[in-house]
């Protein structure tokens, strides 16, 4: 019977260890965007805007992007369907926070400060602005598009230079 046991236990070894891998890259792969920032999209201007198709931007969730300013600042920001209906647009910084370049995560229906933990209703984004809410971007819809223009990035930009 000793034999037997051992024979079992030198298989599960291998498969515990098996799983905890699985286990391992499943938590990593759920974070990663954090630590590589492949969340960010890049976008890039056309006729000195930029233009995101509403379809891939319409689900309520926070879709972060980024794009280079004329000075060359890698500007990271983020569109939202706020649980009103509207399609919100703000750089991922506000004026207290930027120097510590962490950004908002979404929680539900608010945008959460990565660095101070302050929460922002979704629906307040482009309403407020000043002080630690997140830095509103003037956007328009047109036709099937959200549009942001590069002056209004270029005009942000500033808020970006310190991002990590």
């Amino acid at each position: 019977m000793k034999r037997t046991r051992s024979k079992h236990m030198k298989h599960l070894l291998p498969l515990s260890i098996f799983n905890l891998i699985l286990v391992g890259l499943f938590l990593f792969g759920s974070t990663a965007h954090a630590w590589f920032g492949d969340k960010f999209k890049k976008l890039t201007p056309k006729n000195n805007h930029l233009s995101i198709p509403l379809e891939g931007i319409s689900d309520g969730q926070a879709h972060y992007f980024t794009t280079k300013s004329e000075k060359g600042v890698k500007v990271k920001f983020f569109v939202v369907k706020s649980h009103d209906g509207i399609i919100r647009a703000a750089v991922d910084a506000c004026d207290v926070c930027y120097r510590a370049g962490k950004g908002y995560v979404q929680e539900g229906n608010v945008m959460v400060c990565s660095n101070c933990g302050m929460k922002f209703a979704t629906d307040r984004i482009n309403e407020v602005k000043g002080g630690c809410n997140p830095a509103p971007l003037i956007r328009a819809i047109e036709g099937e598009n959200l549009v942001i223009s590069m002056a209004d990035i270029n005009a942000n930009a500033w808020l970006c230079k310190f991002k990590k």
